[in-house]
């Protein structure tokens, strides 16, 4: 402000000199005797109306700001592919000039160029300062930059795993942790992590309009995820997405995502990182760089430090069990009594074979009911193909098969006598596999009921003598009666003596 209507009533209603003017209002004496000579070219008189305002006094004796009368004016670009351009990483005003005065060797210099883009971003809506008070809002969001994890040291496989990120709009204090996938067990299990991690619950919860958190996206009345509604009614807080392509509304996690990216990715780029626990580990370490010791200049304090002092004491406390996140599927009982669950069997009681039931999957087990009724539960196993059994499931006649292990074979066949636990072992040793065996050895063992222990260790014997080692030739010797029958002895056979056989002593 060039404080004109001052220069003028000091000098022309006091009738001051310009150097007491000058020292009255604070400039030169020069900048007072330009002021006056301006004056008096503009054709006004003083006093000058009432009704014009000091800017218009000054437009008419300067005339408009940076405006040049006569001159003609510059190509000029359009400025809002300049601002769409200056998103762009690594871009800056300098580089973008640099652009149009090549294109425009007589266009506008740098500064110019600079003052004319300031004033049409001073045209754009303005944006509103947000405060977020105390414990009042947890913003969450992923990264768009994935982590490279090796999942396999043997053949070099590797994964990529995905960045959540949550920040409290109180005091910016930051986490992030790794996930596989970004679908909804992934994004529950960090909620549950980011609430253990601030040791409370905020008020609201704004993510951004991603399928996990809204089903349908609306200015006005957005269609929350029925589970994450439930999620946040686990938890005594609520979930207020931000409005669609309004990602202002949530610039606390966007600009937290951008120092996580730079904190914690840049310092861990060169790593090579084997498991997800291993890679969150590490994240954890550059974190507390982040929140315990990096301080805030606007502040004079670490996050962590603004955090105690205020969110923590307004976050709700923590349920005494964490949500989980359960699916529920229909599932028909198979002939051998398992379901399938994602490319694993699960057992139920072999009387409920062939009915429809009803599954809740959660990240760590498996319930199964019927009715309503919970009649199994298991541990949560992997999607190898294989079966995870409850002996009680089993039918006896099964669960007695599964007890028959190779120790228990041998076992049973040492009570019986010592021919029939040779046979066993004999029957064991020619089979190219073992277990293809323990069939046959379980008939055999089996025959002592018919046949009693006595008759079955001399059939035993015979088998041995005459090499029948297998199921139906003992039971053949057994029918027959030929374990009562002594082996016919082979008759001794002479020696050959003739001339030309060579002796042992020829060897001598």
């Amino acid at each position: 402000m060039r404080h004109v209507r001052e220069i003028l009533q000091l000098s022309l209603d006091a009738g001051l000199s310009t150097r007491v003017v000058g020292e009255r209002v604070g400039i030169g004496p020069t900048t007072v005797r330009d002021t006056l000579r301006r004056f008096g070219w503009s054709g006004l008189t003083w006093p000058v109306p009432a009704e014009m305002t000091d800017a218009e006094l000054e437009a008419r004796l300067y005339g408009i700001s940076g405006v040049r009368p006569g001159r003609r004016k510059q190509p000029e670009p359009d400025w809002s592919v300049v601002a769409r351009e200056l998103k762009r990483k690594h871009v800056t005003l300098q580089v973008l000039w640099e652009e149009y005065y090549a294109a425009n060797p007589d266009g506008y210099r740098y500064s110019r160029w600079c003052d004319l883009f300031r004033g049409w971003q001073g045209r754009l809506p303005l944006v509103m300062r947000q405060s977020h008070a105390g414990g009042e809002k947890l913003f969450v969001d992923y990264a768009g930059d994935k982590v490279p994890v090796v999942v396999d040291r043997r053949t070099g496989e590797v994964r990529d795993a995905h960045l959540f990120v949550a920040v409290m709009g109180g005091s910016s204090l930051s986490f992030a942790c790794a996930t596989w996938t970004e679908q909804f067990a992934d994004w529950i299990e960090a909620h549950n992590a980011a609430f253990a991690f601030f040791g409370g619950v905020p008020q609201l919860l704004v993510p951004d309009n991603a399928k996990v958190a809204v089903i349908k996206a609306c200015h006005f009345d957005p269609m929350l995820n029925r589970s994450y509604n439930d999620m946040a009614r686990h938890y005594g807080t609520a979930v207020l997405p931000a409005r669609p392509r309004r990602p202002r509304d949530k610039a606390k996690v966007e600009a937290c995502v951008g120092i996580v990216e730079r904190w914690v990715l840049g310092k861990l780029r060169n790593r090579i990182f084997y498991s997800l626990a291993e890679l969150n580990t590490a994240i954890a370490g550059c974190l507390a760089d982040l929140n315990d010791t990096r301080v805030m200049r606007q502040f004079g304090k670490t996050r962590r430090q603004l955090f105690e002092e205020v969110d923590a004491p307004n976050l709700k406390p923590l349920p005494a069990e964490p949500w989980v996140h359960a699916e529920w599927k229909r599932c028909r009982v198979g002939l051998d009594y398992h379901i399938a669950v994602d490319r694993h069997h699960y057992s139920v009681p072999y009387r409920f074979a062939r009915r429809e039931v009803e599954v809740r999957c959660t990240a760590r087990t498996v319930e199964i009911f019927l009715g309503g009724e919970r009649i199994a539960v298991h541990m949560r196993g992997s999607g190898n193909g294989r079966h995870t059994t409850i002996p009680e499931h089993m039918p006896s006649s099964h669960r007695r098969y599964l007890e028959w292990t190779p120790a228990k074979i041998r076992e049973e066949a040492a009570r019986v006598g010592p021919m029939l636990s040779l046979l066993v072992e004999k029957i064991i040793e020619d089979r190219p596999h073992p277990e293809q065996g323990y069939r046959s050895c379980l008939g055999i063992i089996g025959l002592a009921k018919r046949f009693g222990a006595v008759r079955l260790e001399a059939a035993a014997l015979r088998a041995l003598e005459i090499q029948a080692r297998n199921y139906p030739s003992v039971k053949s010797i057994l029918e027959k009666g030929l374990d009562q029958v002594p082996v016919r002895e082979t008759p001794e056979r002479t020696p050959i003596l003739h001339t030309n056989i060579r002796g042992s002593g020829y060897y001598h």
